[in-house]
């Protein structure tokens, strides 16, 4: 091996392993929980999942079509928050799930499926793990007045420091309905937002006029916890994702966000 040669193979391995320690860097810098729930679901599945649009070669990342992709504008965030996404069976594989994104900013976050009577332990764990604060995002006029606030510095734990964990409801209408009901969740205290315009989604229908996706009410929950550049990084990258989603889908045209 001429010493040329052998300059160029040592540079090539210590260009891998920088890439290497890189990406090593970035997954556990930041998980997300998503992502992970659907890849564990697959695994478990017995049969094949086949959404509308199937047939595209999707990013196994953004699950954008690969054309798309828009993992390299994550941003990176300092945030104060955490959430929690329980999401109803199935919920996890849809790419246009929009709690995928919430978690692509949000460091701080875990995802599990519901179920009714046997829920998940790790999930109760963190219900009740000392550093957060739980707080189910969620219409108030489905809870009691007295777990009802308007803002999470209301809570003294909050207050005190802790962590406000922001549990969200993941599913239609129908089943965010139904998994409120949990037992585990019914003393837990209860957010809901007013939003002052409709869904700018556009790539699902909501049941109610005002109703907003995931990721519009996490925008929301973020801005009344004052954690603003979270708030405003994905409020970015939402918009990004519903642009890049509705470049495949010829019927619709992107509706910018009116400030």
């Amino acid at each position: 091996m001429t010493p040329l040669t052998l300059n160029h193979t040592i540079n090539a391995y210590y260009h891998a392993n920088y890439l290497l320690r890189f990406v090593a860097i970035v997954t556990m810098a930041h998980n997300n929980s998503v992502l992970k729930l659907r890849k564990q679901q697959l695994l478990l599945s017995t049969r094949v999942f086949n959404a509308r649009g199937s047939k595209v070669i999707r990013c196994e990342q953004c699950l954008l079509p690969a054309t798309n992709c828009i993992c390299a504008s994550k941003p990176i965030v300092n945030s104060h928050s955490a959430f929690c996404f329980i999401m109803y069976t199935g919920e996890c594989y849809k790419p246009s799930n929009t709690g995928r994104i919430i978690a692509d900013v949000i460091s701080d976050n875990y995802a599990y499926v519901w179920d009714r009577t046997q829920p998940d332990p790790n999930m109760l764990a963190l219900l009740q793990n000392p550093r957060y604060a739980p707080i189910v995002v969620f219409p108030q006029q489905y809870a009691e007045a007295e777990r009802c606030i308007s803002s999470p510095l209301q809570l003294e734990s909050v207050q005190e420091g802790k962590i406000p964990l922001f549990v969200m409801l993941d599913g239609t209408w129908r089943e965010a309905k139904k998994m409120f009901k949990s037992p585990y969740l019914t003393k837990l205290a209860v957010l809901g937002i007013q939003p002052a315009q409709g869904s700018g989604y556009q790539l699902r229908e909501a049941a109610h006029l005002h109703q907003l996706c995931t990721a519009e009410v996490a925008i929301e929950v973020l801005k009344l916890a004052k954690d603003h550049t979270a708030a405003e990084a994905l409020s970015r990258y939402f918009d990004l994702f519903r642009q890049a989603y509705i470049v495949g889908k010829p019927h619709l045209s992107f509706n910018a966000p009116t400030k």
